[in-house]
């Protein structure tokens, strides 16, 4: 089981810290590679390593960009001119990598640059020379329930005989997401330092560990650089400026995702070129732009529960909604969270999440309504004394309700 890191106090900067821990990745690995994706957070780590690999004599410096398919041209304009350095080895990943679709629950996967759906491309495939393809990897899996998802890749990318332990600089910051803080926090043995984390999947062999050398750099210093250092950057993030959304909100990744797909509807105004070909090119996704945020997806509240039906049978009906063998694996995640509050508190289980397991009725329908297959849905309990007292009287106020 994982060790928690505790939040100890410091007086570096970040920026000081990023390129210690870039440099102490290159004093213990093998290889060290950048995992960009053309956003504000890679960004930074590639112009940062890229620092430090010129500093220590290590240039060229390897970059991979997996190119998801259905991003904004203004990505893809941005990568090419990254691709263009004479100091970056890129190396440009057309591939069908099975990625979540969570617009639509009878089809839970979509597959960028598949050959089956050349007719509905969101984008012409790219030319530039750095591109690799489904030609230049001949072991790439191409039956379709063979397809590996990105980590999944590794192997593939990386295998040990040739590469040894790699060091893999990704783009992770604590500040973005819950499961994200949480993953940064637990620390295992395997673990080199606290920012590293292994990756293991059935073809990464372990020899490759994930780096996040800016987990702890918020918002405001990831914008910093390009400003101080004058580093280009993806105009995507104009654009979505320019459309209202705040730092926090804007993304350039597809969002056909779980969580992502609520910022669907952002790509018909922003990038309404794009949208055309987007909305046919996963099921469910022109539905999701629409909806997304309501309660027809779990989001901006959840349905009403019928008074004859209880909260068992509420779930099960919006289970039976996947077909297997999802149903199977979203029955298994909410028994295991159902495990877990009877370990925590003998109290029973109510419809408001309870304070001391973070979990309640109205969270497991969340997860049996979206499939939350990446487990990114996080018990909602809390370590301050304020918002505990708070899910205190609402758990019991509830439960005296039923008492009633």
């Amino acid at each position: 089981m994982g060790i928690v890191s505790k939040k100890r106090d410091i007086e570096k900067d970040v920026y000081t810290l990023a390129l210690e821990r870039i440099n102490r990745t290159y004093d213990i690995f093998d290889n060290v590679v950048v995992m960009f994706s053309g956003g504000k957070d890679s960004t930074v780590c590639l112009n940062m390593t890229l620092q430090v690999a010129k500093e220590r004599n290590k240039l060229p410096l390897h970059v991979y960009f997996f190119d998801e398919e259905a991003i904004p041209y203004e990505t893809i304009d941005y990568v090419e001119r990254v691709a263009d350095l004479p100091e970056i080895k890129m190396n440009w990943l057309c591939l069908p990598v099975k990625h979540r679709n969570g617009c639509s629950r009878n089809h839970p996967h979509w597959w960028p640059w598949a050959p089956e759906d050349k007719d509905k491309w969101c984008r012409p495939y790219p030319t530039h020379e750095s591109v690799i393809g489904l030609d230049d990897i001949p072991n790439f899996p191409r039956n379709i329930d063979e397809r590996p998802t990105v980590p999944e890749c590794n192997g593939l990318l990386f295998p040990p005989q040739e590469w040894g332990e790699v060091g893999i600089i990704m783009g992770i910051r604590s500040e973005e997401s819950l499961m994200r803080y949480r993953t940064i926090l637990q620390t295992s043995e395997k673990r080199y330092e606290d920012y590293m984390i292994n990756l293991k999947s059935k073809t990464a062999l372990a020899n490759c560990v994930k780096v996040c050398p800016i987990y702890d750099m918020k918002t405001v210093d990831v914008w910093s650089g390009p400003k101080k250092f004058g580093w280009d950057y993806n105009t995507t993030y104009d654009i979505l400026e320019k459309v209202g959304l705040t730092h926090l909100q804007q993304r350039c990744a597809p969002p056909y995702g779980e969580e992502p797909m609520r910022g669907l509807w952002q790509y018909s105004i922003a990038f309404p070129k794009l949208w055309e070909k987007m909305q046919n090119r996963v099921p469910g996704s022109a539905t999701a732009a629409r909806y997304a945020n309501t309660e027809l997806y779990a989001f901006g509240g959840l349905p009403d529960k019928p008074k004859d039906t209880s909260w068992e049978e509420f779930i099960q009906y919006f289970l039976n909604k996947h077909p297997e063998p999802y149903r199977s694996k979203i029955a298994e995640v909410i028994n295991g969270f159902v495990g877990i509050h009877y370990k925590k508190t003998s109290e029973p289980m109510l419809g408001t999440h309870h304070p001391e397991s973070g979990i309640g009725w109205k969270f497991l329908l969340r997860i049996a309504m979206r499939g939350d297959f990446k487990g990114r849905k996080q018990p909602m309990f809390t370590s301050n004394k304020k918002q505990y007292a708070a899910q205190k009287k609402a758990y019991e106020v509830e439960r005296h309700g039923q008492k009633r």
